[in-house]
């Protein structure tokens, strides 16, 4: 038993925090689809005391419940609700009933942990003990991008959802550390995510005659060592930074050497400064097909920016996880080169993101995105302790201005 009544509160509820995970995971919806998902978190939503709901902001699946009392400072909690275009094979009594579709990210998880935080701060608002407005964010289509190239998160900062708000915070399954851990990490902690698509032009000809005209697909060879050459040797090895490619498409038969080769890749990247000059280097790497007889044309599509989380606001949930578990490992590392659209959010405001042990204690490693992915449930009531222990300390800081000038030192010296 703990003396801390949050945390008894979170594990009051661990029941319904697995029943809401596992309604969640049975029924799975993609992004832009998540119309059953949002229906059934507003239903949950309204059940609790004081929350007022909003559906379809931003997009038409977005969900924000408010809980206000008073004046105060305004902080916003954020899960992401998408599944993934996954068939699931694990055989449990919970698996996916959508087939093709699999929560394999854990956003069942960060969707029922978030609505435990919602129902344990509705009962400390409740009882007058919290002055302030927390916001939960409900997003919709964190996975995937619309034909505007954008997911669910620019649309809800658009639509207002995080107004006046002062801080934002979100969290992440973690598979990699057991339960009873947390990842927490200030600055760039995830990648920017930009796309390339490249179109090699030669003038293709007979398979027997390669010297009558121009080999695009010949081309690709210089051009995929430096590609893969910028990396290593235009980047400083101290700087994240990296170039894959997904996709290689030419030709139509074994005797036509092709007109045109297409190529695919993803961009990663932490910092502005080499996001630009990555896709600077593409071009000069690309303009060896210029040399060889043959024309280029480069598209590269900008996606979310880099989760960037803020000093101070990982000192809250510092101080918050040392208030609900004192013993809790803490590891401090970044998390990646993987994409988070989350970090629209904290381009505009402070905000944070911290990463929640979730690991199976048993049986082989059940990574993010596999078709295999699953999570031990005993890490549900600490994910919805510690979000709802971090809400109610900001709340009861003295007032809104302290914690805007605390923030804004913060960050100058950052």
């Amino acid at each position: 038993m703990s003396d801390n009544p949050i945390v008894e509160q979170a594990n009051h509820l661990a029941g319904c925090l697995v029943e809401w995970r596992r309604h969640f995971h049975q029924h799975p919806e993609l992004s832009f689809q998540e119309f059953e998902t949002s229906r059934y978190v507003a239903d949950v939503l309204r059940k609790m005391d004081g929350i007022e709901v909003e559906t379809g902001v931003g997009i038409e699946t977005g969900v924000v419940g408010t809980l206000t009392s008073g004046d105060g400072p305004v902080i916003a909690l954020r899960a992401d609700m998408d599944a993934l275009p996954i068939t699931e094979e694990n055989r449990t009594g919970y698996s996916s009933k959508n087939e093709g579709v699999m929560h394999a990210c854990g956003h069942d998880a960060h969707t029922s942990i978030l609505l435990g935080a919602a129902s344990i701060l509705s009962d400390h608002f409740k009882k007058g003990e919290l002055e302030g407005t927390v916001k939960f964010i409900f997003q919709p289509a964190e996975e995937s991008t619309d034909s505007n190239g954008l997911s669910g998160s620019p649309y809800m900062v658009r639509a207002g959802a995080y107004d006046q708000t002062e801080a934002a915070i979100a969290l992440h399954v973690c598979p990699w550390l057991p339960v009873g851990e947390v990842q927490i990490s200030d600055g760039y902690s995830m990648a920017n995510v930009d796309v390339f698509e490249v179109k090699i032009h030669g003038s293709g000809g007979h398979g027997a005659y390669p010297e009558l005209g121009t080999d695009p697909i010949w081309m690709l060879g210089p051009v995929m060592q430096a590609l893969y050459g910028i990396t290593a040797r235009r980047v400083s090895a101290l700087d994240a930074a990296v170039i894959s490619i997904g996709q290689i498409h030419a030709g139509t038969a074994s005797n036509i050497i092709p007109t045109e080769a297409v190529i695919q890749g993803t961009i990663r990247s932490y910092t502005p400064k080499v996001r630009d000059l990555l896709a600077s280097e593409i071009k000069k790497a690309l303009s060896l097909v210029e040399h060889l007889g043959g024309t280029f044309s480069l598209n590269i599509q900008r996606g979310e920016p880099a989760l960037k989380n803020h000093p101070g606001v990982n000192q809250w949930i510092t101080d918050a996880i040392t208030k609900t578990y004192p013993g809790m490992g803490i590891t401090r590392r970044p998390f990646g080169l993987g994409g988070e659209d989350f970090g629209y959010v904290t381009e505009k405001i402070p905000g944070s993101m911290f990463f929640l042990g979730c690991a199976p204690i048993v049986g082989v490693q059940r990574d993010l995105h596999t078709p295999i992915f699953d999570l031990d449930e005993a890490c549900l009531p600490i994910g919805a302790a510690i979000l709802a222990q971090t809400a109610g300390m900001v709340l009861k800081m003295k007032t809104k201005l302290q914690i805007n000038q605390n923030l804004e030192v913060e960050m100058l010296g950052t």
